[in-house]
């Protein structure tokens, strides 16, 4: 199979890159910077040059893929609108297609579930403000089933593992603790998510929203983790103060949030087991060398 993928040389893209590349499918990863093209085949990978504001580039070669992974986010003020051009382009390519669409959203859009465990069914419309418009992106993307695409959407919870994501911020203390700590964070090991976007591609055709979640911890044991890492506390602060320093990031991250995977594990089989969050901060890749 011949994949597309998008964001394949940054931290989730490259681990699922990876992963597709190790089953034995060609690779093919947007390359959106100088160099970019350069580490994509040393990988063994297939670049295509252009980025996320080229929609012909991106219709092109979803038209020419098996399957596409939309991993890649600009980050920019103008985050949502690329993505839904993108995005546009990519189901045009795929239209009557029957093939895999895989799009990458996240927990967040789930909002604060209120202490209640929620499924894979729940609703979007208490989505954090940062990624309020993911909510209607993932209703398009799953309404392209009745154009001829197989869609899926992957909501990650919080991504760790490799020294990354945000643990590796709160570890080099760029994050504060926020309030009391005591908002649940729903996890997910890089490689195990990895796992989650190749089996993916070939879940069932309709429509398919996959939770890509692990395990679970509260940022209080979290920041404990990572003041024992660094050696000196995490600075604690109230919500309003953080809202200050993170804008919109500091109300996604002061969610409570506890979220299942059981439907995703059902469906596709996948089990994850790489170490738990607290332990690869203690004792993995978030160690000083």
């Amino acid at each position: 199979m011949k994949v597309f993928i998008t964001g394949a040389t940054g931290y989730v893209g490259e681990a699922a890159a990876e992963a597709i590349r190790g089953a034995g499918h060609e690779v093919r990863a947007l390359a959106h910077r100088p160099g970019a093209g350069d580490e994509i085949r040393a990988k063994g990978w297939t670049p295509v040059a252009g980025d996320l504001r080229q929609a012909a580039v991106l219709e092109s070669a979803a038209a020419a893929a098996d399957a596409v992974v939309h991993v890649a986010n600009t980050n920019d003020a103008d985050a949502a609108e690329v993505d839904g051009a993108a995005v546009a382009a990519f189901l045009r390519a795929l239209d009557g297609s029957d093939k895999p669409f895989v799009y990458t959203s996240g927990v967040w859009v789930l909002g604060d579930t209120g202490g209640r465990e929620v499924d894979e069914s729940a609703s979007t419309a208490a989505a954090a403000a940062l990624v309020a418009w993911r909510a209607e992106r993932e209703r398009e993307v799953l309404a392209a089933a009745r154009r001829g695409v197989r869609p899926v959407v992957l909501r990650p919870g919080i991504v760790y593992g490799r020294g990354g994501g945000i643990p590796a911020m709160l570890v080099a203390g760029d994050l504060p603790l926020i309030g009391d700590g005591s908002q649940h964070w729903t996890t997910v090991h890089v490689d195990d998510l990895a796992d989650l976007y190749l089996r993916a591609l070939t879940a069932p055709a309709g429509g398919t929203v996959l939770h890509g979640i692990a395990g679970q911890v509260t940022m209080a044991d979290l920041a404990g983790a990572a003041e024992a890492v660094r050696g000196e506390p995490v600075e604690p602060v109230t919500l309003e103060v953080a809202r200050q320093r993170l804008g919109a990031f500091a109300d996604a991250l002061a969610l409570d949030q506890r979220v299942s995977s059981r439907r995703t594990r059902e469906l596709t089989g996948w089990s994850p087991g790489r170490p738990s969050i607290l332990d690869e901060v203690r004792t993995g890749s978030y160690r000083p060398d």
